[in-house]
């Protein structure tokens, strides 16, 4: 749990300025009823595309539309006073053209109230960055693992682990912090890459299936619930079972139902 008190919301400078002083806290959130419950105890909230996934049942992230994500951010942002808020932009709505970027960022930021977007950039989306920075939007840059390439990387696989590709991932890593990104999200990285990237850089690094030398760590909240069903990430580890809970209470109320015809709802309703 985050040791300092807040009574507002985080901004990304104050986020930036937790670089060295102590671990930033990350969970990601789709509804108001978790985001709620995740607020006092997070840095920063991430809606990440991963609710085509957890929160719509898809198979990949490909298909999360903008209109989708910030219907859910704006939802997160309304219900939380204290984390700083971050959505992820999703695939497509970005990486046409320097223009395509801004409208789709700024229409994020302006419709939801929102503190920044994520982009998974390599090098060569490094220039999106920059021009988006330059315009006013703060960024968080997605390295290393982006499920976004996942047909061009050949599937959900670890990042780093041949010197040529770990230069790759250190090169995505300086483009995007000189074009301005204020964080940079590391992702299925190798322990060793992730370290270096994470001394070398002067901007936090937020870890997920990555070094736990970076800066902070951010889990889809599913998973640490046990609300992923059977495909859970090696990395995760699980804190809870409350699909164990959830499955129990409903079943007893199926049950009340079934045999005492629900007389609860009589005595509430004065029946």
């Amino acid at each position: 749990m985050s040791t300092h008190i807040r009574t507002k919301r985080l901004t990304v400078p104050q986020l930036v300025a937790m670089k060295g002083q102590q671990k930033i806290v990350s969970l990601t959130a789709y509804s108001s009823s978790i985001a709620r419950l995740i607020d006092p105890v997070v840095d920063f909230i991430l809606i990440g595309d991963s609710t085509a996934m957890v929160g719509y049942g898809r198979a990949s992230t490909l298909s999360m539309q903008l209109e989708e994500i910030i219907g859910h951010t704006r939802a997160v942002v309304d219900s939380t006073r204290l984390a700083c808020v971050i959505a992820d932009m999703p695939f497509a709505s970005y990486q046409e053209s320097h223009e395509q970027a801004f409208r789709n960022c700024a229409q994020v930021l302006a419709r939801t109230g929102c503190d920044a977007v994520k982009l998974e950039a390599n090098k060569t989306l490094a220039s999106t960055v920059e021009f988006l920075v330059a315009r006013g939007i703060p960024v968080m840059a997605h390295i290393g693992l982006m499920p976004q390439f996942v047909n061009v990387m050949g599937g959900f696989k670890a990042q780093g682990l041949s010197a040529q590709n770990a230069g790759v991932i250190a090169a995505d890593a300086r483009a995007n912090l000189e074009a301005g990104a204020f964080s940079l999200l590391l992702e299925g990285v190798a322990e060793g890459v992730a370290r270096q990237i994470t001394l070398d850089s002067e901007m936090p690094t937020i870890g997920i299936g990555a070094s736990p030398a970076c800066d902070g760590q951010i889990l889809v909240t599913e998973d640490l619930l046990g609300l992923s069903g059977e495909h859970l990430p090696r990395f995760v580890k699980q804190y809870a079972d409350v699909g164990a809970v959830i499955r129990d209470a409903c079943e007893r109320f199926a049950e009340d139902v079934r045999n005492a015809g629900f007389p609860e709802a009589r005595h509430c309703y004065g029946l």
